[in-house]
């Protein structure tokens, strides 16, 4: 199986956080540590990573809502 990292984040709550939403739509994730432990809280920075085959659905359910906006009037 073929795993590709999806998102780096600066502190692991956020690819936690991440990870939670893909679980929810049954697609496996796994975290990966790029730093040292955490230091008095500031967390430390994670790679979230998906299968391959996952990582369209993944970046789409990560993605950000687009406001739909209302056509502008002539005056």
């Amino acid at each position: 199986m073929s795993w590709i990292s999806l998102k780096t984040t600066p502190t692991r709550w956020e690819a936690e956080l991440m990870q939670q939403i893909l679980a929810a739509h049954q697609i496996p994730t796994r975290i990966i540590d790029l730093g040292i432990g955490s230091y008095m809280g500031t967390g430390s920075p994670a790679a979230l990573q998906v299968r391959s085959q996952d990582r369209w659905t993944a970046l789409l359910l990560l993605s950000p809502l687009e406001e739909e906006q209302a056509p502008e009037e002539d005056v």
